[in-house]
């Protein structure tokens, strides 16, 4: 299916000042185009969990979000490494990585990857030193 609208994000290691700009841009943009709140509101929580992840535990990344014409969205975030070491471990709720900078910023609480899960409609992981994939689904609420 080919999408009505494509976009994407660029999303800096390390770049805790501008954390949640491109979760925000997405929300405005879909918000604009006239997504149900409640799904709006679904992507955002998802969105920014996994921008600031990329910004905490990752190198960077891209952000790419597709709006299909059946008021779906799917979401890839997608960075060059280092990956998760252990995947069953950062689906637990609680448990992080990260680092002292980030916990003293008030991030690192261990429930990303939880709730991004909770909150999605699809939900697919793959991780490997060379880098991690996230794709979402959202269906349109009816």
């Amino acid at each position: 299916m080919t999408p009505i609208l494509h976009e994407e994000y660029i999303v800096a290691r390390d770049d805790y000042a501008d954390a949640g700009s491109a979760s925000s841009q997405i929300k405005e943009t879909l918000k604009h185009i006239g997504v149900d709140t409640r799904m709006l509101r679904r992507i955002s929580v998802a969105s920014y969990e996994a921008e600031i992840n990329m910004i905490i535990h990752a190198w960077g990344g891209v952000i790419t979000m597709n709006l299909y014409d059946d008021g779906s969205v799917s979401m890839e975030f997608k960075d060059p490494g280092p990956g998760i070491p252990d995947l069953e471990k950062a689906m637990t709720p609680g448990w992080s990585t990260a680092d002292q900078k980030a916990r003293e910023l008030g991030f690192g609480a261990g429930m990303g990857l939880p709730n991004i899960k909770r909150v999605a409609d699809k939900f697919d992981i793959k991780s490997s030193s060379d880098g991690t994939t996230l794709t979402l689904g959202f269906r349109a609420t009816e």
